[in-house]
């Protein structure tokens, strides 16, 4: 995982490498069955907005060690994208500013509507 995207690996002779954007993700998902269970092990399925995956998850890992820290570590980093993107959208502007940017456009209107 990097600060904005995970990136999954895999293969010897036929090479798979997947990224998927943090911000996309819109759930992740544990998988056990007693196999899985007696090995300590999950299957970690991550879903993303705009799915192209017919089969349910756009990743499926297995085998992660600690996979409930790392599942939150995801969702944590994810979050601090998202409040990271909403803080740079915001502009503080005084009242007297967005009134005179109001008499601005009202006397624009005006004009349009006198000829």
């Amino acid at each position: 995982m990097t600060n904005r995207h995970l990136e999954f690996k895999k293969g010897v002779l036929f090479k798979v490498e997947k990224t998927i954007s943090l911000e996309n993700i819109q759930d992740l998902t544990f998988t056990e069955n007693p196999l899985l269970k007696y090995l300590d092990l999950r299957i970690l399925k991550i879903e993303t907005a705009g799915q192209s995956n017919t089969h349910g998850s756009d990743m499926q890992l297995i085998g992660i060690v600690d996979s409930l820290d790392f599942k939150e570590s995801v969702l944590n980093q994810r979050e601090m994208l998202r409040n990271e993107k909403g803080g740079n959208q915001l502009i503080e502007t005084s009242n007297d500013e967005i009134a005179s940017i109001l008499r601005e456009i009202k006397e624009v209107l005006i004009d349009i509507k006198n000829k």
